[in-house]
């Protein structure tokens, strides 16, 4: 499996938030944040989280998991979850 990417990363880094085209995504209106809820987990798990990162290496040692950042990258966000949760 080929997984080089052909998207010209240099270009993106470059860009503004001017550079981007937002012009399809409608604004959030008033009502859309009178209606919206904060929704937090009430329970965090850890050992979840461990059970997640053992998949993770195991799949990369049989080598199947070919991008193991983007699942660092998850655990990551799920660990600033708890401890945003946790403070």
């Amino acid at each position: 499996m080929n997984n080089t990417s052909r998207t010209d990363w240099a270009r993106i880094d470059a860009m503004t938030d001017d550079d981007i085209d937002t012009s399809d995504i409608p604004p959030l209106t008033d009502e859309f944040f009178a209606k919206a809820q904060l929704r937090l987990p009430t329970t965090f798990d850890i050992d979840e989280l461990r059970r997640e990162l053992q998949i993770g290496v195991d799949a990369l040692a049989r080598g199947e998991s070919q991008d193991l950042d983007t699942a660092i990258d998850a655990l990551r966000q799920k660990m600033r979850d708890r401890d945003r949760l946790l403070a």
